[in-house]
């Protein structure tokens, strides 16, 4: 699978209604066959920061997501509300999914 996080830096502006201006991106990707989760996140030490974890199935699934009309029109409504660019990893590993933490179990 590809394992992808993805780090944008909001203007403060626009911190409030971000969120809204990324839903139909966020909903669309969702919807991909090949996506297995389109998760966003706000650090908690910088409230402009916003942190997406996603990942897709295979080579097949991520290409099909970049390639995607909704990829780019998503990108671009993103790009006036951006401090600078975003800051990724983006990774192929091995797995379907999460898997569980064995040094912290709970019972």
């Amino acid at each position: 699978m590809y394992f992808i996080v993805v780090k944008y830096q909001v203007k403060p502006e626009n911190t409030e209604n971000f969120m809204d201006h990324v839903a139909e991106f966020t909903q669309a990707t969702r919807a991909e066959e090949g996506n297995l989760w389109f998760d966003w996140s706000v650090s908690v030490e910088d409230p402009n920061e916003f942190v997406l974890v996603e990942a897709f199935r295979d080579d097949e699934a991520a290409s099909s997501h970049v390639n995607s009309a909704h990829f780019a029109a998503g990108l671009e409504s993103m790009r006036p509300l951006l401090v600078s660019t975003p800051k990724i990893v983006s990774r192929k590993v091995d797995g379907e999914g999460w898997d569980t933490m064995g040094e912290l179990v709970i019972d």
